[in-house]
């Protein structure tokens, strides 16, 4: 029963005050026992409060047997809201839902043991109507608020993991592509570094140099040579495990590459439009991985389709495009596979933008790169989960839209019940005429309900004066279907039948007591 800060305190002493609020405002200064009902009510409110963190449902039951200890209907404008509250406390606080389904089960049962005590039903079908929407819809509504928050913090927390992961692979593709582009500078530079000493040595054997330029120039060829062998060292450090050496020539332009794809059996046709001119070597590569990487998933997840590369140069970039039919069966490029990541990083290294999708032609990969070097653009935000949250938060409303609809179910059907009962009550406090006339004064009780019908009614029908306070226990029945007036009234003391009498409205009785 502790409670882990002074919120929760404040929280659990304002429910209090407000649960003894309505007992003291339904209480009568006038009436002696009322106080006694306060007294003994508020006390046992603020125990089911203490309780009702730990165990929501027996702080439920206390809530009940208050109530039912002032009327077997269960409903009492003093201890509604306390079950409504408690029922409501339960649902949000209790995990699963079998406690709290036999607890309502039984309160029913109790209520029917009761209702057959006192011969009864409709006692029994107004403590349903109670339970059903006093407890059992606050219960309900306390239950989904939990799933909803449960479902949230879990939505978040997978989000978070997701977003994570997706985080993770895509660092590991721009490292993977950043090592790629260290392979291309280690071959472009490479071969530069070896030209250099070429022409070192070169330089070393002529004879028209002195000494000292000789010396010059071996010391120039042996700083390239190092140069090259530290500059293979560190590339190879930077290769991913068993990744092969790359194959395609350094240089290798747009029209070589699509030349060797088509060699090999693709159906590929290029297009270049615009001038020529020549492209920086972080252009010229980035448009060669474009072009490699498109034709490669083509041939991957569209074999045999054709596919068209289109190259455009403009005065201040250069536009790449691949498209190829994609069968409706077939499964995006994009799906499942990484190298558009490590492409789209490559292509933002290099100043520009990628796009891919899928478009009227099929799926199509297009990059726009600039002509001239400059600042990469600002890496793109990572991925969020709002929207499958905001699908999960759907669902959650979908789901307690149904448990709110549930109840109401259920009420029609008891509605009904109680309609059918109704009806059928009433079929079976009719009595003839003919049988009440053959009742005679004096007859002893157990002789007259042989006669009588199987059920009476439960009191003096509305605007029937009462009988007299000597009067003994009277019981009355109805003389027509459906209709409360006239009914045949029967008085009965010491088990003998006392009077007889035809009533239909006040001060207005036939047939005197006989």
């Amino acid at each position: 029963m502790r409670r882990e800060n002074a919120r929760e305190r404040l929280t659990d002493l304002a429910l209090w005050v407000v649960l003894a609020g309505c007992v003291l405002l339904r209480s009568d200064p006038n009436d002696g026992g009322s106080w006694w009902w306060v007294g003994t009510g508020v006390p046992l409110l603020g125990l089911a409060v203490l309780l009702c963190r730990s165990w929501p449902l027996l702080s439920l039951v206390v809530a009940v047997s208050l109530s039912a200890w002032q009327t077997p209907e269960l409903f009492t404008a003093s201890y509604a809201p306390a079950m409504a509250a408690f029922g409501y406390l339960s649902g949000r606080r209790t995990a699963t839902a079998r406690p709290a389904l036999l607890t309502f089960a039984g309160i029913a049962s109790a209520g029917l043991a009761l209702g057959l005590a006192l011969e009864d039903l409709w006692t029994w079908f107004a403590l349903l109507i109670t339970l059903l929407f006093t407890i059992v819809v606050p219960w309900l509504v306390g239950r989904y608020v939990r799933q909803y928050a449960q479902l949230v913090s879990a939505g978040w927390q997978l989000a978070d993991r997701m977003e994570r992961e997706q985080q993770a692979v895509a660092d590991r593709e721009r490292l993977r592509e950043r090592s790629r582009i260290a392979g291309d500078m280690h071959d472009s530079l490479g071969h530069d570094l070896s030209l250099i000493g070429v022409r070192a040595a070169a330089l070393e054997v002529d004879a028209g140099l002195g000494p000292r330029q000789q010396q010059a120039a071996r010391e120039l060829r042996e700083a390239a040579a190092e140069a090259t062998a530290r500059l293979r060292d560190i590339v190879g450090v930077l290769r991913a495990d068993g990744e092969p050496a790359p194959t395609a020539p350094s240089g290798e332009t747009v029209g070589a590459l699509v030349e060797r794809a088509r060699d090999s059996g693709l159906d590929v046709h290029l297009h270049e439009d615009g001038p020529r001119a020549g492209l920086p070597p972080m252009t010229a590569r980035a448009v060669h991985r474009v072009v490699q990487e498109s034709l490669t998933n083509a041939a991957k997840h569209a074999p045999g389709a054709a596919v068209r590369v289109g190259l455009s140069c403009g005065d201040a970039d250069v536009t790449v495009r691949v498209t190829n039919p994609l069968p409706p069966s077939a499964a995006s490029p994009s799906a499942g596979g990484t190298g558009l990541v490590g492409l789209d990083e490559r292509v933002r290294l290099a100043g520009g933008t990628l796009t891919h999708g899928p478009s009227a032609d099929g799926f199509t990969v297009t990059a726009r790169l600039p002509l001239s070097s400059g600042a990469a653009p600002t890496p793109p935000t990572a991925p969020t989960a709002a929207r499958e949250l905001d699908d999960a938060r759907r669902r959650v409303r979908r789901g307690l839209l149904q448990a709110l609809t549930v109840p109401v179910a259920v009420g029609a059907v008891l509605a009904l019940l109680i309609l059918g009962f109704r009806f059928w009550s009433d079929s079976r406090t009719v009595m003839e005429r003919a049988q009440y006339d053959r009742i005679r004064v004096g007859d002893t009780r157990a002789d007259v309900l042989t006669r009588l019908p199987r059920l009476s009614l439960d009191g003096p029908p509305s605007g029937v004066q009462r009988e007299p306070a000597d009067a003994g226990r009277c019981e009355y029945y109805r003389a027509k279907k459906y209709e409360t007036t006239p009914a045949y009234r029967l008085c009965f003391k010491d088990d003998r039948l006392t009077s007889k009498t035809i009533v239909t409205d006040v001060d207005n009785e036939e047939d005197r007591p006989r």
